[in-house]
């Protein structure tokens, strides 16, 4: 099990099979390109290039979007985070794959509307990371100036390389994982996915926690 696997051994692993999935090394260099503050390729391209691979599919099958996140609290008007998305639509105009980028300081301005349920300002594209619906979509990539891969886990990475579907019940409503993972299993079947935690149940965390780490560095975790 990876879980059990030294610290740089499991990232070694999750560069490798990641780098099958060759539109995703291309947002990752081209992300990279934009110079966004704080930017990280997160949640499902991710984690279902890993089950793909797992489960022996082509490493793009069933990916819908490749999301983009940032962090850029100078200015939070659309207008700022519109320019951004212009010129990602630019740079990635050729990949066969919709890049969707967002400024996370900028999400509680219209997540209520969207999801029904108040979202608290991020203070990070990290913190927006942690809130995804379930632990194994809380895992982001982006490339350094230097060509390492910075890799933030905080819940490890034994459910992804699993295939098991942990609720994270921190902001998005239980009907919010309950869609996705109902959809995500009929993409992928052999999913393990686990309910959603009663009231007074907290949800229970990956003891191997990869927090935010530098493929190449020994482990420093800075939370």
């Amino acid at each position: 099990m990876i879980g059990r696997l030294p610290l740089d051994q499991q990232l070694a692993t999750l560069r490798s099979v990641l780098s099958r999935n060759h539109v995703l090394t291309e947002v990752l260099a081209r992300t990279a390109e934009l110079g966004l503050p704080g930017w990280y390729v997160t949640a499902g391209c991710l984690f279902q290039t890993v089950w793909n691979v797992v489960t022996e599919k082509p490493p793009t099958s069933g990916i819908k979007d490749y999301d983009v996140f940032y962090f850029d609290g100078s200015d939070l008007s659309w207008e700022a985070e519109d320019a951004v998305i212009r010129a990602g639509r630019e740079i990635f105009a050729d990949l066969p794959a919709e890049v969707e980028i967002r400024n996370e300081a900028r999400v509680h301005l219209w997540y209520e509307d969207k999801f029904g349920v108040p979202c608290p300002p991020y203070d990070s594209a990290e913190a927006a990371i942690d809130s995804f619906a379930a632990t194994t979509c809380c895992l982001g990539v982006r490339v350094e100036t230097d060509g390492r891969w910075r890799v933030y886990a905080p819940h490890g990475l034994s459910d992804v390389f699993n295939l098991v579907l942990r609720p994270n019940p921190v902001l998005a409503p239980r009907s919010v994982y309950e869609v996705k993972a109902a959809r995500w299993r009929r993409e992928w079947p052999e999913l393990t996915v686990l309910g959603w935690p009663s009231a007074d149940v907290t949800a229970t965390s990956d003891p191997t926690r990869v927090r935010e780490q530098t493929t190449g560095d020994r482990a420093a975790d800075r939370h």
